[in-house]
């Protein structure tokens, strides 16, 4: 499985002009703190989405396991790299919209991110590194193996931090007040 460098271009382009509309959007570059970390732990803090690695990082790379399904579903004639630019360009869409006031306000009304204040453009740019690890591993693993990835970091989030991809979509789509707060700790 090979991804000419004519794809590599084209991602590394979508990168380019996802930080340019960031930027316009007056996302933060790195996080307000002032510092750049690895992980940040701390699910409800100030530095959640804002470094190159959290709670949420799971999520970013199920989001590429799904779009490498996606592409082998609806592209499986075309060259992997047009699956990898599909994938990157709906995770970038996806930032983009996710840093919206709409979106921001949306999370802290229905979600357990009641803090939650966007995402740093650094971290918008790993979680879509993220999601890139996470189509790679699916296009080299069968997909049972793949399908257990996902089950494990599914429950995984979901016991550390009571939340996970699953949720956190049906809390944005059809949230539900039990599950807010059981979130919650209650």
């Amino acid at each position: 499985m090979e991804i000419s460098r004519k794809y590599w271009l084209i991602v590394f382009s979508i990168f380019l002009v996802t930080v340019a509309i960031l930027f316009a959007m007056e996302r933060p570059p790195i996080c307000t703190c002032g510092f750049v970390k690895l992980w940040e732990g701390e699910v409800n803090g100030p530095g959640n989405s804002q470094h190159i690695a959290d709670w949420y990082t799971p999520s970013h790379m199920i989001h590429g396991m799904l779009f490498y399904a996606l592409g082998w579903w609806l592209m499986r004639t075309r060259p992997i790299g047009a699956w990898l630019v599909m994938a990157v360009t709906l995770e970038l869409a996806w930032e983009i919209l996710e840093n919206t006031p709409m979106t921001i306000n949306r999370y802290r009304e229905e979600t357990m991110a009641l803090a939650y204040s966007g995402d740093s453009i650094l971290n918008s740019i790993a979680d879509c590194g993220w999601m890139m690890t996470g189509f790679l591993i699916a296009a080299r693993l069968p997909w049972k193996a793949t399908a257990a990835i996902i089950a494990a970091f599914e429950l995984f989030t979901l016991y550390m931090i009571r939340d996970n991809l699953t949720l956190n979509i049906l809390m944005l789509v059809y949230p539900l007040e039990a599950i807010k707060l059981w979130q919650a700790g209650g």
